[in-house]
């Protein structure tokens, strides 16, 4: 793709994934400037048909009607989820059964930087492509299989879905209200093992991409393969509530909004809504007391540091709730910040981004789509001084720039049309 002033300009990635962890990490990729090309089969990536919510009108389907069988029977438009994760992409529409898509599959390949691929394990190989035919067709090929369980393991051969994972990982044991309060394991609002999942791998790959081009490195000159799982991504994010576990031997409990290991560090009912409140420090614990008009509490021996406060949460907790109880929120996050206590309110996704911060940092973009017109997207969270990353397209349609691709890999306009004559794209 050109026009990209990105870090990863000029890098090429080969995307066969589907869903959210794939495509998640490669939309990171393609946001850096590497010109992502998204490998679909016949059907389309299954987060095409995820909703509602749909963006444009049914008779939008029209437009490629003659590339998509779905846009004949009940088109509603392009999902939301998809729309999420596929912009800054380029689309190529393949059935990698027959031969002649392999070959095609063959030729993207060895043109390619980095591969991403979430089949299960083995999938790539039943296709015909094992590590030493990619090896053959690419030496300098950087590979990324995302799987469920990993590669090998008693649990290899398991489908990966972020919600089971987060099940297994031990998240939604921590996630939730706490048993006495009536509540259950909970999963996390969004699938964040899948995102995890998605951030670890365009991590690898650029680690594996500068590897490749230092001299120093083992893998100088050479691609190898990465392989990341949905469950070790999970766990490794467990951080400190996985080390209060290793290093203490106690088995973390749900704990609501409270931190295990801080406090006050958590949500509080005020008389009208409700905040968030984090005493990060020794140092803003006697600003917090003397902001909230209890400035005793911070000379209590119960509550002299952070420990103590630890061991004496419920009696802290009774005093807080009755203290933020007695006003409104707006009162309590202007007497917070202007004791420099971090605080803010609890705001729903509405409230967001229209949140001037939000939009003073770009975080939210609109693009020109070709069915729906202008489509507002999340912005790009990291900002570069000299290479910056950017929203330069939008989520491609299936199989959009299938002759553009076609024609990139070498083949004339008669063997596009044969191509197209037998479904191979």
């Amino acid at each position: 793709m050109t026009g990209t002033s990105g870090p990863l300009a000029g890098v090429v990635v080969c995307d066969l994934s589907t869903v959210l962890a794939g495509p998640y990490c490669t939309m990171l990729l393609a946001d850096l400037g590497a010109d992502v090309v998204k490998v679909e089969p016949p059907d389309g990536d299954g987060t095409r048909a995820w909703g509602p919510p749909y963006a444009g009108a049914p008779e939008a389907g029209a437009v490629y009607e003659a590339r998509d069988p779905r846009a004949r029977s009940g088109y509603r438009g392009e999902s939301a989820y998809y729309l999420s994760i596929n912009r800054n992409k380029r689309d190529l529409r393949l059935d990698l059964k027959p031969e002649g898509g392999r070959e095609v599959l063959r030729r993207l390949i060895a043109r390619s930087d980095v591969l991403v691929e979430n089949y299960r394990v083995g999938g790539l190989e039943r296709l015909g492509f094992p590590d030493d035919e990619l090896e053959r067709l690419n030496p300098r090929l950087v590979r990324l299989s995302i799987t469920g369980y990993g590669a090998d393991g008693p649990l290899a051969d398991r489908p990966g879905y972020d919600f089971i994972i987060q099940a297994v990982a031990g998240l939604m044991s921590i996630t939730g209200a706490p048993d006495q309060a009536g509540g259950e394991p909970t999963k996390v609002g969004l699938a964040i093992s899948d995102l995890t999942t998605g951030m670890l791998g365009a991590v690898a790959v650029l680690a594996a991409l500068t590897g490749r081009e230092r001299a120093g490195s083992p893998a100088f000159g050479r691609g190898q393969r990465i392989d990341l799982s949905l469950l070790e991504s999970t766990v490794s994010m467990l951080a400190n509530q996985a080390s209060n576990y290793l290093v203490g031997g106690i088995v973390p409990r749900r704990l609501g909004n409270e931190h295990p290991n801080i406090t006050p560090y958590e949500t509080f009912q005020t008389a009208d809504g409700e905040i968030a409140v984090a005493v990060g420090s020794e140092r803003q614990w006697p600003r917090f007391c003397a902001a909230i008009g209890r400035a005793g509490l911070a000379a209590d021996p119960r509550f002299a540091d952070n420990a103590s406060r630890i061991a004496h949460r419920g009696e802290l907790r009774a005093e807080l709730d009755g203290v933020f109880a007695s006003a409104g929120s707006g009162e309590w996050l202007r007497c917070l910040e202007a004791a420099e206590v971090p605080c803010g309110p609890i705001n729903d996704l509405a409230a967001v981004f229209v949140e001037p911060q939000i939009l003073a940092r770009r975080m939210v973009e609109t693009i020109e789509h070709p069915t729906i017109g202008p489509l507002r997207v999340t912005g790009v969270p990291f900002k570069f001084s000299a290479t910056p990353a950017s929203v330069r397209s939008a989520p491609p349609l299936l199989g959009e720039h299938t002759d553009e691709l076609l024609a990139w890999l070498g083949y004339e306009a008669q063997e596009v049309m044969r191509l197209r004559g037998e479904g191979i794209v």
